[in-house]
């Protein structure tokens, strides 16, 4: 298991430094810089501008730039925003959570409605239930983030008017749980309707191929609960595929996150992206692309080792 974690920690770190490396390329090579920022200022100077172009380093190579941003991150240091002039890592901080919060409750609301369909669906093939689940399962599948993100605003919130335009709290005085639940239905809701389309189809399929292994017939055979066998025998076995799709989702989940923030005004990681990225912020892209990496390699390190537990039968050596 040791071994096994190891081989798996060293290839993520390959992997996020390959990710590190495109995302600085394509930033770098994206029109404009931080310094027409500075220059649209009509306090700044020409002689100004320069002495903070060589300051940032910005006068340097590309690869230069990139390996003085690797070499201070290896030091825990993701530089300075040359938006708001603050430490990467403080605005990191500050809005994470708030993307967590929104892609872990889009997932157990897809969970919460697919399991039970995709289920009920494998368990009775061909009848009503199955195609009232499939025909969700299609419709949410090709439903777009941000489409359902504008119908859900437009009925709840422009036409009833029971749940809030956006925001995360009712006020800053106003930090209650239960407030930040009111708040959290609608972009929740609209981030897991896409997810929760293919958890059906996924939940479906495997569970559908379990109910056909011998242990379940064996299982019925010996006069077991229909729901014990189902959901003892068959839904672990079933899991397996299901985690799987899990772990595929996570880079979609966050994905979606950044236009579910920007619409519902949801201040986490995607609305910071997007500020920065429209300012050239190059320190705060990076950074916020480095955090993303390693919540998403680290999650799927994680749904890897899950299998052990589903399964007995799998070892890792």
């Amino acid at each position: 298991m040791l071994q096994y974690i190891v081989k798996r920690l060293l290839l993520a770190i390959v992997v996020f430094f390959g990710i590190t490396i495109l995302v600085y390329v394509v930033s770098s090579m994206a029109p404009g810089n931080p310094i027409l920022f500075l220059m649209a200022s009509p306090e700044m100077t020409v002689e100004e501008v320069e002495i903070i172009t060589r300051e940032m380093g910005l006068d340097r190579p590309i690869h230069i730039q990139y390996f003085s941003w690797v070499r201070e991150l290896l030091k825990g240091n993701l530089g300075t925003s040359y938006r708001t002039y603050r430490p990467v890592s403080d605005m990191v901080i500050e809005r994470i959570g708030a993307t967590l919060i929104l892609t872990i409750s889009a997932t157990i609301i897809a969970l919460l409605f697919a399991i039970p369909l995709g289920t009920l669906a494998a368990y009775r093939p061909y009848s009503p239930a199955d195609y009232i689940s499939s025909a969700l399962a299609f419709t949410g599948a090709s439903t777009p983030v941000f489409f359902a993100g504008m119908v859900l605003l437009y009925i709840f919130c422009v036409r009833l008017q029971i749940l809030p335009l956006g925001g995360m709290f009712r006020s800053a005085q106003d930090r209650s749980l239960g407030s930040l639940l009111y708040h959290l239905i609608l972009p929740a809701t609209a981030l897991a309707i896409n997810h929760m389309g293919s958890y059906i189809r996924q939940t479906r399929s495997a569970v559908l191929e379990v109910l056909g292994e011998d242990y379940v017939r064996t299982a019925r055979s010996k006069g077991l609960n229909e729901k014990l066998v189902i959901f003892r025998h068959a839904m672990r076995n079933a899991l397996i595929p299901i985690v799987t799709q899990i772990g595929m989702s996570i880079p979609f989940l966050i994905g979606g996150a950044v236009v579910i923030e920007q619409i519902f005004g949801w201040p986490g990681l995607g609305s910071l992206m997007v500020a920065s990225v429209a300012a050239r912020d190059y320190p705060a892209i990076m950074g916020i692309a480095s955090i993303i990496a390693m919540v998403v390699l680290l999650a799927n390190i994680m749904i890897d080792l899950l299998y052990g537990f589903l399964d007995p039968r799998i070892r890792y050596s």
